[in-house]
């Protein structure tokens, strides 16, 4: 005869007692105890519940929590003032993650409220132009061909399933802008759809949290300060890379980040560094790791 299959329910445990025997007629007494207060080790599966109904609740939120839950939990993220954004500030982040293969080869940019998962490759992969033409339009950007078909097509099948695509900022800038609200407006005021890109001006600044890197402004130069209060500068990253965001004021000129410094340049005249940028599906989950660069995020 087949064995019955044994359930455990998430508000009581029975347990069944054979108790007394009366003329011959077996009397069966259930007694229930609320899962709360049966104590159980779960530290075996890396957990911390102490009792039945703790370990029971704690497994079915690691089946079911999302990377993006899970990493605003933590609470290692700050959220962002100006859109509906959680960033990694300051130099010594905890938001390694391997992806594409890569350990530790990528950070973590920010969470977004829709669960997706923004991440910049750590080191270069080429120097090149940000556009071939007199244009700095990231819609007819050279560059632009090459990361969503070279590169896209160098990655994992697994990467590539990963990776979703969004909407990107697109729009210029001023040269000279003190005031980081409209200048995010700015970047939002144009849009491209497609699945990898670059950072934006607006997130290296918001990646700092040193109190004279909350604005820009290439008539006040705050490199010395900003680079000591980004990991977006750390070890590993280019002293110089090209952001998505053009400049305002002239057709062909696109920003660059410079050794702290945000400068711009000929989108055709200067090969600056290419440090991919991708989102991440809401989908994925985070199956280990603790973020820092010896133990990155692990995803699936």
């Amino acid at each position: 005869m087949p064995k019955k299959k044994s359930y455990i329910k998430t508000n009581i445990i029975a347990f069944a007692i054979i108790g007394l025997l009366f003329t011959g007629i077996g009397v069966y007494a259930a007694v229930t105890f609320p899962s709360n207060e049966v104590s159980y080790d779960n530290s075996s599966s890396g957990l911390k519940s102490t009792n039945v109904k703790g370990a029971i609740d704690e497994l079915y939120k690691t089946c079911t929590q999302t990377a993006a839950d899970k990493l605003i939990e933590e609470g290692k993220l700050t959220k962002d003032p100006y859109e509906c954004r959680y960033f990694y500030k300051g130099k010594n982040s905890n938001n390694y993650i391997t992806f594409n293969n890569e350990k530790a080869g990528w950070r973590i940019i920010s969470v977004e409220c829709d669960g997706t998962i923004k991440i910049m490759k750590l080191n270069s992969i080429d120097d090149r132009e940000w556009n071939d033409k007199y244009n700095n339009d990231w819609t007819q950007s050279s560059l632009n061909k090459y990361l969503n078909e070279t590169y896209y097509n160098s990655l994992t099948s697994t990467a590539k399933s990963q990776i979703v695509s969004k909407n990107w900022s697109i729009g210029s800038i001023y040269s000279d802008n003190s005031n980081i609200r409209r200048q995010i407006e700015n970047e939002n005021s144009k849009t491209w759809n497609g699945k990898v890109a670059l950072p934006t001006v607006s997130e290296y600044i918001r990646t700092n949290n040193g109190p004279r890197c909350s604005y820009y402004s290439l008539l006040n130069d705050n490199s010395v300060d900003c680079e000591k209060t980004t990991w977006m500068l750390s070890s590993g990253n280019s002293t110089y890379w090209w952001t998505i965001t053009p400049n305002r004021e002239e057709v062909a000129d696109v920003f660059l980040i410079f050794k702290g410094s945000i400068i711009y340049n000929g989108a055709n005249m200067f090969w600056g560094t290419v440090e991919p940028s991708v989102y991440l599906s809401s989908d994925i989950k985070i199956t280990g790791g603790t973020g820092t660069q010896s133990n990155p995020y692990t995803i699936s």
